[in-house]
């Protein structure tokens, strides 16, 4: 109405200019009397003027009440509960307002919608029942009535704030572990240990009485922890840098002990908290530790931290107890089948081989799945060099539906170099089995897609391999492993070391001794690992095609062939040796054509977590990622993004999403 009444205006201001010009020129040229045209325009014009006043105040008069649609009670009913109401018509103009907008002081009549309330274009659209806005300092439900051109709003300033408020108050329960400390104090006398104690528990203390949480110890490296949303988000904006705190503190002591913590919300019931924490506290520890794990009640478990490299924290005794059990359910079980990983490689396949050694021994029959999942080149050939030596010592190769119809009731399946079944060779058969054991040494995922009786996920250790070999004498002390066996064990523990470069403690030589007792020959393990001279050449064709970035970050995208997952490992390898390179990443597609990443890092970048952004996944120095829904293009895009959110926070706690 505003804009057609300003529109007459104009139109009646340009005849009223006309008319004024024709009596000026009447009177210069004609020389007639003006004076009788010049009363009669002044007339017009007081006429027009009062016309529109009139017209504006009796619109204004009929579409501020909407008396006259609900009555003058119901408008003091709207006028009481805070309610208002606007209509349109079919161009979205705004044609009447009740009076709440007359009471705020808003006249938008003639103007259109969604200029005045973009808020409201999901709600005209249908894309959604409610939306929210903003007047005056309040806030206002938002409601259309259905096939009418009318709005409805309601405050909700009052509940909106008493919602937040009972946000920010919810509980949160949380658990604080000293990852390392009982090693770290256990031959240390009590001066020592009360030095330790008081470096690395008072920035505890002081943190959470600066962020007003209730700490509480529940024995000498744990703490319960209890707190609400809103101390839980200041946490979180300050990136849990307690984290960070506790390891310089620990360095200062000169003791290698880290900070894990669990953080569960999301529902009023204790019990249900205290499961979720205590879960999440092992998840946490299981991938290394130096991080916190967090999880909302029916959502991901989310990841800060996990900025060290997980240290040796598994002691004899539970290696013992460990194998212990595993020897129980072998003797327990009708037959045994051992799964690995896709595109198995020598640590998945060396460990399955001492595993298959260990329960033939104790008389149970026993098949390794190794003809679907894929092999890695270099194993498949050495593979199949030793087929005849392999069956002439028992060892079963076969694939899914075969060890399909191995599967009974009374079956072990034990996955080894692996915990989730979305890598696995054999999925099927674990998703059936009855009984399931994990033998792993990566960082745990938050979902494995089985329920095992037994689970050891050490991530401290180097290799599958290694934590097989301790197993040994407590499971099957008489068990045959060939020297073949050791040279296959000792090649994976030369990859997944990077020929003794990364991840290797005092265990991990330990196992080597060990393998290299039962005849596995470091002429033979390196003769499998060694690369043709077309390999050779890719190599460096490959590098001198890769580009650096800042922080010491290479990538290096093949798009000229398709190339082997362990030939990417190697050249990310190979670069990271090159003086200056903190990171290396090696971008491809591999034989099956999927689009691949293989990351490498010295230690101060954590490839672990960016790849898990990207849907992968691996350790703090040695990770990948295998995806179908994206080229290698988009991939490497996706990449510099992540590294770059990484790169901003100097390698200390980020947020990352569980698997």
């Amino acid at each position: 109405m505003k804009e057609k009444l300003s529109q007459i205006q104009r139109i009646a201001a340009i005849i009223m200019g006309i008319e004024l010009l024709m009596a000026i020129a009447l009177g210069v040229f004609v020389k007639i009397s003006v004076w009788p045209m010049m009363l009669v325009l002044i007339a017009e014009v007081v006429l027009l003027v009062w016309c529109f006043d009139y017209l504006e105040k009796s619109s204004l008069e009929e579409t501020t009440t909407i008396e006259h649609v609900l009555g003058k009670s119901a408008m003091n009913g709207y006028r009481l509960a805070k309610l208002g109401m606007i209509v349109y018509d079919e161009n979205y103009v705004i044609i009447q307002m009740s009076d709440l907008f007359k009471d705020l002081g808003i006249d938008r009549i003639g103007y259109k919608l969604l200029s005045w309330l973009p808020e409201a274009n999901d709600l005209l659209s249908g894309d959604a029942d409610i939306s929210y806005v903003s007047l005056d300092g309040r806030i206002y439900e938002l409601t259309r009535q259905e096939d009418e051109p009318i709005i409805f709003f309601k405050d909700v300033t009052d509940l909106h704030e008493l919602k937040n408020q009972l946000k920010q108050e919810k509980i949160v329960v949380a658990l604080a572990n000293f990852d390392n400390y009982e090693e770290s104090t256990l031959y240390a006398d009590e001066g020592d240990i009360a030095f330790v104690n008081a470096g690395i528990r008072t920035p505890l203390n002081v943190y959470a009485q600066e962020h007003k949480m209730f700490l509480r110890r529940l024995s000498n490296n744990r703490y319960l922890m209890v707190l609400n949303e809103q101390i839980y988000e200041e946490l979180v904006e300050d990136k849990f840098s307690i984290l960070r705190t506790i390891r310089k503190a620990a360095n200062a002591v000169d003791v290698s002990i880290t900070l894990s913590m669990a953080f569960a919300k999301g529902t009023t019931d204790f019990l249900e908290l205290d499961e979720m924490v205590t879960k999440l506290l092992d998840l946490a520890q299981t991938r290394g530790g130096d991080q916190v794990a967090i999880q909302t009640k029916g959502e991901e478990v989310q990841f800060f931290g996990g900025s060290s490299e997980a240290t040796e924290k598994r002691s004899r005794v539970r290696v013992r107890v460990i194998s212990h059990a595993l020897r129980d359910l072998i003797l327990n079980s009708s037959n045994v089948i051992i799964a690995g990983h896709k595109d198995a490689d020598f640590d998945c396949v060396g460990s399955a081989l001492a595993l298959a050694k260990m329960t033939m021994s104790l008389g149970k029959d026993t098949s390794i799945i190794t003809k679907t999942g894929g092999l890695e080149e270099k194993v498949g050939a050495a593979l199949e060099e030793h087929l005849t030596e392999f069956e002439e010592e028992g060892i079963h190769f076969v694939s899914e539906n075969e060890a399909l119809n191995e599967l009974r009731s009374e079956t072990l399946v034990i996955m080894v170099d692996h915990h989730n079944v979305q890598q696995s060779n054999g999925s099927k058969v674990e998703e059936q089995a009855k009984k399931v054991v994990i033998i792993d040494h990566h960082r745990r995922s938050s979902e494995m897609g089985v329920k095992p009786i037994l689970m050891y996920i050490e991530a401290a250790a180097s290799s599958a391999n290694e934590l097989v070999s301790e197993m040994i004498p407590y499971v099957a002390p008489k068990a045959d492993i060939s020297p073949l066996d050791a040279s296959f064990m000792l090649a994976g523990m030369i990859i997944d070391t990077r020929q003794w470069r990364v991840r290797t403690g005092s265990r991990t030589y330990d196992a080597a001794s060990v393998i290299r007792s039962y005849g596995g020959d470091p002429q033979v393990a390196y003769g499998y690992l060694k690369e043709t001279y077309e390999e050779f050449q890719l190599k460096n064709q490959i590098m001198s095609n890769s580009e650096r970035y800042e922080g010491g970050i290479v990538i290096s995208l093949v798009t000229q062939k398709r190339i082997s997952r362990s030939m990417m490992s190697q050249i990310a390898d190979k670069i990271l040796s090159v003086q200056g390179s903190e990171a290396a990443f090696v971008i491809a597609n591999d034989e099956q054509g999927l689009s691949c990443v293989s990351a490498r890092s010295n230690g101060n970048v954590n490839v672990q977590r960016i790849m898990e952004q990207l849907g992968g996944g691996g350790h703090l120095s040695a990770a990948a990622v295998q995806r179908n829904d994206i080229d290698i293009k988009e991939l490497k895009a996706q990449l510099i993004q992540q590294i770059q959110q990484e790169g901003g926070n100097e390698n200390e706690s980020d947020l990352e999403t569980g698997r």
